[in-house]
């Protein structure tokens, strides 16, 4: 069934290929997306690429069945003991080594020919340069974009190869329990000659786009289109956008993992396709789509980060003013989080059935936390307070924000979506802070206290009040399927249409899949592509447990990294009323003010990471990049003259906080690259379990803070910054050791 739906899809595409007006311009520009990405998760990868091979260049593609066999046999001799672990790598990588340069000299070879193409074009162009002919021109674009669809072509020969290429490494380490890849990679990436950097950098390709456009430029201008020419080297937006390029384009970025402002920033939401949708999946996501209702999620987002952030400045004081340490600042701050470790897991699979009863149980029983954490002033009593920011975070329904943008907005606004996510939280952070210092004033009504302490309980409760009602009358609860019984995908070219115009670029690469395939010969073969190795590689996990054990060295390591990110920049902020109250004697507004700032770098330093420094440096440089920036930080933050300054404090603070927030999106963007498939959807999902390491971290922290205020306020700021350092240290190290996994 799946070879005939791949065999519709090629033909469609044939057809849609010839045709270029105005209305089919979105068709071509996306329908090599989804030839290369279409059936991942339905057939075997052996499979695939057999059947997606172009019969001229049949022999040049990866032997990715041969490959397989070997790390078969492998396995075998290695149980009986007739070979050795250094006769096996050597022999390993000497076959893959001669299949690499197999696929490397055919690249070169083709680029070759459309370089000769392009050359005998560009003479016909100098030539009608001085005669300029309508039918003569457009002959000559047409010949440029059958160039163009040549490119295309190879672009997708480069990547089943590169996909080959992963899957194979993978496949071999699983298997024979070596860090093949790592040795791999080492050896060959990063040699000066290296043909791997040839398949994964798609060297010189880049050459060929810019004649291509250059030429079509010009072309368009000889045609009369516009009014005066400018070169696309001194305006690239200049040239109208032709459909064959934009496709190229896209196929581009694609291998080479180019980011934008909003695919950057909205990593930082990690939220997880659970799969290639289907035509059907994703009409689904259409019917569920609801903007008021998306605005009301995204408002649930903003006022939970103003509600963690707005007592900040005030924490330290309030605990003062109940007959508390300063440093039980910790303990109130991490109790929110303390809560939201519980809160997570119930939230995540109350989304399974609902979004409008968890959200309206989220405002409740966080209307009544900012009632009881403003009581406790008048109560006199702190158990009430600690109560009430429990109650917060038991109300924190981040599960349910990130589940209903997943499951109820279409493909082709999810990106956009996503960012808003990621955005509201960071407005939300920066503005919690920024209201706090507007409650100066104190004052009674009737017999409740009204200050700087109990201020941001009320105002929240009542914002908390305010957002309820809107909740209650405008939320539209999307209709839920039984999805234990999945329908077959429909066979006709329309389905192939529709998936190719609503699938979003960004998805993952590689999908994984365990299937029974038939090779040449006719035999059934065992295709476990699939990294977990069982016969229930498409379920969610269910437990805790099994989601643990699907967590290989590469994925722990990211998880440590976001561990130690959040870790940091808990202890920047939480512990900043009192050391700046202590060192330099700063007001509640000037450390809300600090906090503010702090809070408002988070898009503009995503601006600059999104647009260019990702898309200069590969992933696993800028994560390495970031964490040692975290680590310098952290050591310029320490007390270790005798005289503190203002500008040690704010710049150790920034670099710490800014590089953590940098090394946040990329760290995402690995560990969903890195992740088990099998993570992507249920309840505990990726987005779960990195919530719950966050949320651990900032536990983890604010109780440093609780604990290190017994050392006296004069020792706070080492104490707690030797663990911190010592914990960026550690996922330094464990990076170094999975450094060449992420490539």
């Amino acid at each position: 069934m799946f070879s005939d739906e791949y065999r519709l899809a090629r033909k469609v595409f044939q057809i849609l290929i010839c045709i270029d007006p105005p209305e089919e311009r979105r068709l071509l520009l996306l329908f090599s997306e989804f030839i290369s990405l279409c059936f991942w998760n339905m057939v075997g990868f052996g499979k695939k690429l057999r059947e997606s091979q172009l019969t001229e260049w049949k022999g040049y593609y990866i032997n990715y069945k041969l490959m397989k066999k070997k790390v078969k046999r492998y396995t075998e001799h290695m149980e009986v003991g007739t070979q050795n672990r250094h006769y096996v790598l050597r022999d390993f990588s000497r076959l893959l080594d001669h299949q690499i340069e197999k696929i490397v000299l055919f690249i070169l070879e083709q680029q070759g020919v459309l370089a000769h193409k392009l050359s005998d074009i560009h003479q016909k162009q100098q030539a009608l340069s001085q005669q300029p002919n309508c039918f003569d021109i457009s002959q000559l674009q047409e010949a440029y974009r059958e160039v163009g669809r040549d490119l295309l072509k190879l672009l997708f020969f480069v990547e089943m190869n590169a996909i080959g290429l992963r899957k194979i490494l993978k496949k071999f380490d699983k298997r024979l329990r070596y860090k093949f890849t790592d040795y791999y990679v080492k050896t060959r990436a990063n040699h000066p000659y290296s043909q791997l950097r040839q398949i994964f950098r798609h060297v010189g390709i880049g050459a060929v786009v810019g004649v291509l456009s250059h030429n079509l430029a010009d072309l368009h201008y000889l045609q009369g289109c516009q009014g005066s020419y400018i070169s696309i080297y001194d305006q690239p937006s200049y040239y109208h956008p032709d459909p064959v390029l934009d496709s190229i384009k896209l196929a581009v970025d694609r291998l080479s993992n180019s980011t934008t402002f909003l695919q950057f920033i909205g990593r930082h939401a990690f939220i997880m396709p659970e799969e290639l949708p289907s035509p059907t999946e994703d009409h689904n996501a259409e019917e569920r789509y609801h903007f008021m209702s998306l605005l009301l999620n995204l408002a649930n987002t903003f006022l939970y980060m103003v509600n963690t952030y707005i007592i900040v400045p005030t924490a330290d004081s309030y605990a003062l003013s109940l007959g508390a340490a300063a440093t039980v600042c910790g303990v109130i701050i991490g109790s929110m989080a303390v809560a939201q470790v519980f809160s997570s897991v119930y939230f995540s699979a109350w989304s399974n059935r609902s979004y409008r009863r968890p959200l309206v149980f989220s405002s409740v029983v966080l209307l009544l936390g900012n009632i009881m954490y403003a009581l406790a002033y008048d109560l006199n009593s702190i158990s009430v307070l600690l109560i009430g920011r429990l109650f917060c975070g038991f109300g924190s329904a981040r599960a349910v924000n990130r589940r209903y943008i997943s499951d109820c907005v279409p493909l082709k606004l999810r990106l956009q979506a996503s960012a808003a996510f990621v955005s509201a939280s960071a407005l939300g952070m920066a503005c919690g802070p920024a209201l706090a210092c507007l409650f100066e004033r104190s004052f009674r009504i009737y017999k409740f206290t009204m200050n700087g302490a109990t201020l941001p309980g009320w105002v929240m409760a009542f914002a908390w009040l305010a957002y309820l009602l809107w909740l209650w009358f405008c939320f539209k609860e999307p209709h839920f399927e039984d999805n234990t019984d999945q329908t077959s995908h429909q066979n006709n070219a329309g389905s192939a249409v529709q998936v190719a115009i609503e699938y979003n670029p960004i998805q993952p690469l590689l999908m994984n899949s365990e299937t029974k395939t038939t090779d040449e010969d006719g035999n059934e073969e065992n295709d476990d592509d699939a990294e977990e190795g069982s016969g229930e590689t498409q379920k969610p996990v269910t437990t805790i447990v099994a989601a643990y054990k699907l967590l290989t060295p590469s994925v722990k390591v990211q998880l440590l990294v976001y561990f130690m990110l959040k870790y940091a920049m808990e202890i920047v902020l939480a512990e900043s009323s009192v050391i700046t109250g202590y060192y330099f004697s700063w007001s509640t507004s000037s450390v809300a003010i600090f906090l503010a700032c702090l809070g408002l770098t988070v898009l503009p330093v995503n601006v600059v990471v999104g647009n260019y420094i990702s898309n200069l440096f590969e992933e696993r440089q800028v994560l390495l990049a970031s964490e040692i920036m975290v680590c310098i930080g952290l050591f310029l933050s320490f007390h270790i003259l005798k005289l503190y300054t203002v500008p040690q404090y704010v710049g150790s603070s920034l670099i710490t906080f800014v590089s953590a927030e940098v090394l946040e999106g990329v760290n995402l963007s690995l560990l969903s690259r890195v992740m088990s498939s099998r993570l992507s959807r249920g309840t505990f999902n990726g987005g779960l379990l990195s919530t719950e390491a966050g949320t651990l971290a900032r536990v983890v922290a604010d109780g440093t803070i609780t604990l290190a205020g017994y050392l006296g306020e004069s020792k706070l700021l080492n104490a707690t910054l030797v663990p911190a350092l010592l914990i960026c240290i550690s996922s330094i190290v464990a990076t170094c050791f999975s450094y060449n996994s992420l490539y």
